[in-house]
């Protein structure tokens, strides 16, 4: 499925979501470089709820930019299947080699506001991020390897301690969209 159509067809839940969704389909259709970071202005990411088989932890990382625990997730870099991209970055950043989508549709969508900030030693500055957010699962018994470029840390929390780990009050509201996405798919 393209991602203007799994755009299209999701079914938003909330206000926050309806509106997001007619942007992110009106930035597919007016730029042509929204899959890239060329486009300074907003451009396409993917995170990753990642939980363990019992649903009962979600998988975390220690974001070196935002300093605070927080999802996995990254850019689309020219790709358009961004469940593709969710998976490869939750692998990249915890090290779990085997990490698999309960489901290929996402289950959040959201545009971010991203600060200015300096990443390998050049500014980089404020963007939004059009993002879809993917529900994957891994073993929490697998090793977990921190990527040191993007974090420093990697760990397992119950759903409500994640929650309280973020230290990015903006994101809160999305973590518990997650989890309450998460419990229903128990």
């Amino acid at each position: 499925m393209s991602l203007q159509k799994m755009i299209q067809s999701y079914a938003p839940r909330c206000p926050q979501e309806d509106a997001d969704r007619w942007r992110m389909l009106e930035a597919l259709s007016r730029f042509p470089d929204v899959l890239t970071r060329e486009n300074a202005l907003c451009h396409f990411t993917a995170s990753a709820w990642v939980t363990n088989q019992t649903r009962s932890k979600v998988l975390m990382v220690w974001h070196k930019i935002y300093r605070s625990w927080s999802w996995t997730g990254g850019h689309a870099d020219g790709n358009p299947n961004l469940l593709r991209v969710a998976v490869r970055e939750a692998k990249e950043e915890t090290g779990v080699q085997k990490i698999e989508p309960i489901s290929n549709e996402p289950i959040s969508l959201e545009i971010l506001c991203v600060p200015g900030h300096m990443k390998r030693g050049a500014y980089v500055s404020a963007h939004l991020h059009y993002n879809l957010t993917f529900l994957l699962c891994a073993d929490d018994t697998a090793p977990l390897h921190a990527k040191p470029d993007e974090n420093s840390g990697v760990a397992w929390f119950a759903p409500y301690e994640a929650l309280e780990h973020s230290s990015e009050p903006e994101m809160l509201p999305i973590y518990k969209k997650c989890n309450a996405r998460l419990l229903e798919t128990k």
